[in-house]
C-alpha cells in the first residue's frame, strides 16, 4: 500500500511540474475554498426557496404539480431574476391561458405579492365549458361533417379521437374557421369568405354552440393552357404531364406546381438549365375557367462529364468514381443520379452524401460529390423469441469498408433453444466493378428438429444482376455437407441418406413491384427458383428442385376520398379506418424429384433434410412448425416431395402501429413428386395481432383447424417476426 501511495504522489508531482512549465497554476487556500463553497450553497438554497414562494389557491381541476410544470419557464425566470409585479402578472396570464386551453373559458387568476418574495395565485376556475354544435351557414358545395372535422381539428389534436365531448377553446375554434377557409381556397373557391365564429352560450354556461357563416362564391377551374417558347416535345405531350393537375380546381398552389412538373420533365431528358413560368388570371375567367399561359426556355442539352470526390477519410475515392464511370458522355438524367445516390446510401457507408451537378462549359456537367463517412465497423447483439426455435441470442460483427474498398464482411454467431449457427458473409454489390452482385456465404449449424438432429457445414455463391428497378436474376452455386447426428424416426429407412454431400447449381429470378420490401402495403412480388444437385458436381445425391411464389398486396386507401365514400361509411373517421386496411393474397408451390431413382422399395432417394415441410407461422397456421403432412409411426414429420400453400389475410388498424388480422390458409404436402396436385388439402382459419416496426412486423397468430384428423391439434399459436408470406 505504501508503494502505491508513493507512486500516486510522484505522479501528481510530475503533473504539477509539467503544468508549471507551461502555465501558472493557482491553488486556492483551504479557507478561500470553504468560503466559495458556502457562497454556492447559499445561492442554491436561495433558488430552492424561490421555487416554493408560489402558492396556489382554488385549484380543483388540476393538481398543483401539473400547474407548476406548465409554468416552469416562468418559475425559472423568478428563480434567476426575482419576483416583480410584471412577472407576477405574466404568471397569472399564462395560468389563465392554460385553463382556457382546457375549456375553462370563465377562469380568472388574481395574483398577490406578499412579503416581497411570496406570490399567491388565487384561481377562480369557473365551470368547464364544452363545445356543443358547430353550425355552418351558407355551405352548399362542402358537406357539414367534412367542415366540422376541420373546425374542431385544432382541439382534436390534443385529445383522443374516441373522446366525443370536447372542451370549448375559442382560439381553437377561430383557428378551425381559418382551416375551413383554407379548405375552400384549395377547392377553387378563391373568393370564399369565412366569417369569425359566433358563439351561443347555453343557459347554464356549461356548453357553447358555434355558428360559422360562409360565403362560398364562385368555384374556379383551369381553362385553356397556352404555351410560348420552345416546347420541343409539343403542347400535347406537355399537357399530358399535368393532366391530373388540370382536372382539379384552380388554385395558386397548383399554378406553382406546373413549372415544377414541366421542369422535372425536361430535366429528366437532359435539359439541366430549363426555366418554366406559369401564370393565370382569374379576372379573365370564362364560365369559371381560368386561362393559363406557360413560357418555356429549355436551354442546351447537357451530358455527364467527370466526378470529383471530397470528404473521405477511410474509403478510397475510386469507390465512388467507379459508380459513376459509365455515365461519362451520357445525357444528363436526375433519375439516374437519384438511383446511384440510393445505391450508395444503401451500403451504410455514409452519414451524408451530396451530389451536385456543376456546368463546366461545352454543355457538360461535372458531378461534385461531398461525403461524410459513417462508422464502418459495427458490433451487434440481438435477443429474440420464436414459437418454434424458442429463445434466440445472437452476436455479430460487421465491417462495411474492408480494406477501404467499400465491401462489407459480416460474421455472426447465434444460439437458439434448438441449436447453434455460425455464418460468414462477403457481399460485393459491384463484382469486379460490374453490374453484377456477388455474395459468398459460409455457415455451420446444428439444429434439433422434431424427430432428428442435423449438423450442416457448407458454402454458397450468389451471382446476381438487376435488369431495371424491379427484376433481378441470378445463378447460385452451393456445396454442403449434411449429417443426421441423432434420430427418433421409425423406421429409420424414412430418413434416406444420413451423411452426404450436396453439390448444386441453380437459377433464381424475382419480379418485385411492391412499394416496400420491408413493410409493403401495395404491389405484387413473384419469385422462382430452380436448382439441380448432381454427383457430376461432386455430391452424393442427385435431384432437381423448383419453387414458385407470388404475393399480391391490395390497399383500400384512395388518395382523395369522395363524398360518396363518406356517405357509404357514415363518417370520415370510419372511412379513414377502412382506408388504412389492406388485404394480401399469396400462393406458393414446390417440387423436388430424384434423378437417380432406382425403383427400389427399401430406400428413399431424397434425404429427409432436402424434402419440403409444411405447417407453421409462414404457411398453414393451424399446424405447428413442419407438422402438416406425412409422419412416421411415432408421429414425427418426415416431409414430402411436393407442397402447395395458399393464403389470404386482411389487416386493419387498432391503435397506432398495432394492427389486427384475420386470415384463411390452405395447403398440402404430398410424399411423392410423381403425383403432384391438390389432394390432402388442409386448412386454417384464424386471427392475430401485428405491431409494425421499421424493419417489419411482430406477429402473434392463432389458427384454428376446421377439419382435424386423428392426432391433429385443434389449432396452433405462432409468435414470429416478418410477413407471413
Amino acid at each position: 500500500m505504501r508503494r502505491i501511495i508513493c507512486s500516486l504522489v510522484f505522479c501528481g508531482a510530475l503533473f504539477l511540474r509539467s503544468a508549471a512549465g507551461q502555465t501558472a497554476v493557482e491553488v486556492p487556500r483551504p479557507e478561500e475554498k470553504d468560503r466559495r463553497d458556502r457562497a454556492v450553497a447559499r445561492q442554491q438554497d436561495k433558488r430552492a426557496q424561490h421555487t416554493n414562494v408560489i402558492e396556489f389557491r382554488g385549484e380543483k381541476a388540476f393538481a398543483e404539480a401539473e400547474l407548476r410544470s406548465q409554468l416552469k419557464e416562468q418559475i425559472t425566470t423568478l428563480d434567476e431574476f426575482g419576483l416583480t409585479a410584471a412577472r407576477g402578472d405574466d404568471i397569472a396570464f399564462f395560468l389563465e391561458l392554460f385553463y382556457r386551453k382546457h375549456g375553462y373559458s370563465k377562469v380568472d387568476v388574481h395574483y398577490t405579492i406578499e412579503s416581497g418574495d411570496h406570490l399567491r395565485l388565487d384561481i377562480a376556475e369557473g365551470p368547464l365549458v364544452t363545445l356543443g354544435q358547430v353550425l355552418f351557414v351558407g355551405n352548399q358545395h362542402e358537406p357539414t361533417d367534412k367542415l366540422f372535422e376541420y373546425a374542431v381539428g385544432p382541439t382534436r389534436e390534443r385529445y383522443s379521437k374516441l373522446q366525443k365531448s370536447l372542451p370549448f377553446v375559442a382560439a381553437d375554434v377561430e383557428e378551425g374557421a381559418d382551416l375551413v377557409h383554407r379548405l375552400y381556397i384549395s377547392e377553387g373557391f378563391l373568393d370564399a369568405v369565412v366569417a369569425p365564429p359566433i358563439y351561443h352560450f347555453h343557459d347554464d354556461n356549461a356548453q357553447v354552440d358555434a355558428t360559422i357563416p360562409i360565403t362560398e362564391g364562385k368555384q374556379y377551374f383551369f381553362g385553356e393552357i397556352g404555351f410560348s417558347g420552345e416546347t420541343i416535345y409539343g403542347p400535347e405531350a406537355l399537357r399530358g404531364q399535368m393532366r391530373d393537375l388540370l382536372a382539379q380546381p384552380y388554385t395558386e398552389q397548383r399554378i406553382a406546381d406546373i413549372p415544377r412538373r414541366l421542369q422535372a420533365y425536361f430535366k429528366a431528358r437532359g435539359y439541366y438549365g430549363v426555366k418554366v413560368d406559369a401564370t393565370g388570371d382569374p379576372r379573365s375567367t370564362r364560365n369559371g375557367r381560368v386561362p393559363v399561359h406557360v413560357s418555356i426556355l429549355p436551354g442546351p442539352l447537357y451530358h455527364f462529364d467527370g466526378v470529383t470526390v471530397n470528404g473521405l477519410m477511410r474509403l478510397r475515392p475510386s469507390f465512388i468514381q467507379k459508380r459513376f464511370g459509365k455515365l461519362h458522355g451520357e445525357t444528363y438524367s436526375p433519375d439516374v443520379l437519384d438511383e446511384k445516390f440510393r445505391d450508395l446510401m444503401r451500403t451504410g457507408l455514409f452519414n451524408v452524401l451530396q451530389i451536385k451537378p456543376t456546368p463546366i462549359g461545352g454543355n457538360l456537367l461535372r458531378l461534385d460529390v461531398s461525403a461524410e463517412e459513417a462508422k464502418s465497423k459495427e458490433f451487434g447483439f440481438s435477443l429474440g423469441y420464436g414459437s418454434y426455435a424458442g429463445a434466440i441470442v445472437g452476436v455479430s460483427f460487421r465491417d462495411r469498408d474492408l480494406f477501404g474498398y467499400g465491401r462489407p464482411l459480416t460474421t455472426s454467431v447465434e444460439y437458439s433453444q434448438r441449436g447453434y449457427k455460425g455464418e460468414v458473409l462477403w457481399d460485393d454489390p459491384w463484382f469486379l466493378d460490374s453490374d453484377f452482385g456477388f455474395k459468398f456465404h459460409l455457415s455451420a449449424l446444428t439444429f434439433d428438429y422434431d424427430g432428428y438432429t442435423k449438423f450442416e457445414l457448407g458454402g454458397r455463391i450468389d451471382l446476381t444482376r438487376k435488369f431495371g428497378k424491379h427484376y433481378e436474376a441470378g445463378l447460385v452455386f452451393s456445396e454442403r455437407h449434411v449429417e443426421v447426428t441423432t434420430s427418433d424416426i421409425f423406421p429409420p429407412i424414412l430418413l434416406g441418406q444420413t451423411s452426404y454431400f450436396v453439390s448444386s447449381i441453380g437459377f433464381t429470378q424475382t419480379l418485385d413491384l411492391r412499394d416496400s420490401k420491408v413493410i409493403p402495403s401495395r404491389g405484387v412480388v413473384f419469385d422462382n427458383t430452380f436448382d439441380v444437385a448432381s454427383s457430376a458436381l461432386g455430391g452424393d445425391v442427385d435431384f432437381v428442385r423448383s419453387t414458385f411464389r407470388v404475393t399480391y398486396f391490395i390497399p383500400f386507401s384512395r388518395t382523395t376520398p369522395t363524398n360518396t365514400d363518406v356517405s357509404t361509411f357514415g363518417s370520415r373517421s370510419q372511412l379513414s379506418w377502412f382506408q388504412r386496411s389492406s388485404i394480401a393474397i399469396g400462393a406458393r408451390m414446390g417440387i423436388i424429384h430424384s434423378l437417380n431413382n432406382t425403383g427400389s422399395d427399401d430406400a428413399l432417394e431424397i434425404p429427409i433434410d432436402e424434402r419440403f415441410f409444411n405447417g407453421g407461422s409462414n404457411t398453414v397456421r393451424s399446424f405447428g412448425e413442419r407438422d402438416l403432412g406425412p409422419r412416421d409411426r411415432h408421429g414425427f414429420p418426415i416431409g414430402g416431395e411436393f407442397f402447395s400453400i395458399y393464403n389470404i389475410e386482411y389487416t386493419f388498424p387498432i391503435f397506432g402501429e398495432l394492427q389486427g388480422a384475420v386470415f384463411v390458409d390452405a395447403g398440402n404436402l404430398l410424399p411423392s413428386a410423381e403425383e403432384p396436385g391438390f389432394d390432402e388439402m388442409r386448412y386454417a382459419v384464424g386471427a392475430g395481432l401485428r405491431y409494425k416496426l421499421p424493419i417489419g412486423p411482430i406477429r402473434l397468430d392463432y389458427g384454428v383447424n376446421p377439419d382435424p384428423h386423428p392426432h391433429d391439434d385443434p389449432g396452433a399459436f405462432h409468435f414470429s417476426f416478418g410477413f407471413a408470406f
